[in-house]
């Protein structure tokens, strides 16, 4: 019985090896910045701030045919928030939010990830943001995958799930319409 586990144990690590071998692997396209980090939170429940991290990296592996055996893991530089207002920016990466100084990476990787049909699904990860890591579920959607013009092969998701930053121990006083930030992911990936 017990050499019976072990095979059936080695066999199985073998299947989820020669799955994971399957997939294609892919690289975050932010060399031609056809990729995006981005986010908005409302200002005083009257308007919304949007911005955008400008300095992140990534990976992941996708097939088609077995797209529920993805993963993805993205590196954020926090220092390279950007809302378009250098005064704010220093504020937002200050102590009383982001505080890049101690904190200067933001990370994601997926543990799961289930797909309803060919083009929709969810991604649910370990995200770590201000020293903090916490499961967050994005909604996603892929765009389209093919041959670009110069040989390569892409494929393309856009992803979005809000925040309380008071769970990442942000807990500066924005007002009540102001607890929670929306992040948008938006990725195109060329295969390795």
């Amino acid at each position: 019985m017990k050499k019976l586990l072990i095979n059936t144990a080695v066999s199985a690590a073998l299947v989820l090896s020669a799955s994971a071998v399957n997939a294609a692997e892919y690289i975050i396209d932010t060399k031609g910045a056809h990729a995006f980090v981005n986010f908005k939170i409302k200002h005083l429940g009257y308007s919304w701030l949007h911005g955008r991290f400008n300095t992140f990296d990534g990976e992941f592996n996708y097939d088609a045919e077995k797209p529920n055996a993805s993963q993805i893991m993205v590196n954020i530089d926090t220092t390279s928030l950007d809302s378009n207002h250098a005064e704010r920016d220093k504020h937002l990466r200050g102590k009383d939010f982001l505080n890049v100084d101690k904190y200067p990476t933001a990370t994601f990787k997926s543990t799961n990830i289930t797909f309803n049909d060919a083009n929709s699904g969810k991604v649910t990860g370990d995200f770590t943001l201000h020293g903090v890591t916490k499961s967050i579920t994005f909604e996603i959607d892929k765009i389209g995958e093919g041959q670009d013009p110069w040989g390569g092969y892409r494929v393309g998701f856009e992803g979005e799930t809000s925040l309380k930053l008071s769970d990442y121990g942000i807990n500066y006083n924005l007002g009540p319409a102001s607890t929670h930030v929306d992040i948008g992911l938006f990725i195109e990936g060329i295969r390795k």
